[in-house]
């Protein structure tokens, strides 16, 4: 990339190695399907549901060295949608709206971590936001609508 300054793109970073989320009281969350690719999340038990958080890895940049916007939807879609699973039983569900606003970019290194909320529940559809922030600074906000599914 010509005339690029480099240092905008460098990305390597020890910072993972300078906080350890298990250290703090998370757990790795993962699994088999796409949140295998771009995880691990973290989790930790917060009154009846769960807390979520990632830590930006190099793997994680966009073209401009920081957190690529699609991971914050992701990490959204994921954390928001896990709480609002556990507040409606543990029973089947799906996305059917998330809008996602990005305040702030994540450095790489830096850790993530949702604060979502049920804002509303009907019969088959939950009301969710969540605010996501590093440490104080709020680097994300999204609302979004999961469907209760039969069965």
């Amino acid at each position: 990339m010509s005339g690029t300054n480099q240092s905008e793109f460098d990305v390597s970073s020890d910072a993972g190695s300078f906080f350890d989320p298990a250290v703090d009281g998370w757990e790795p969350y993962s699994d088999d399907g796409f949140i295998g690719l771009v995880g691990p999340l973290w989790m930790r038990p917060s009154g009846d549901t769960y807390l979520y958080a990632f830590l930006a890895e190099a793997k994680h940049h966009n073209r401009r060295g920081v957190l690529q916007g699609g991971m914050m939807m992701t990490f959204a879609d994921r954390s928001m949608g896990m709480t609002s699973w556990y507040a409606n039983g543990r029973k089947p569900q799906a996305t059917v709206q998330l809008d996602v606003h990005f305040i702030s970019p994540v450095r790489i290194g830096e850790f993530v971590e949702a604060h979502c909320e049920v804002v509303r529940r009907t019969r088959t559809l939950i009301f969710m936001n969540g605010q996501f922030v590093v440490g104080s600074r709020i680097v994300a906000t999204a609302r979004g609508i999961w469907k209760a599914l039969e069965g």
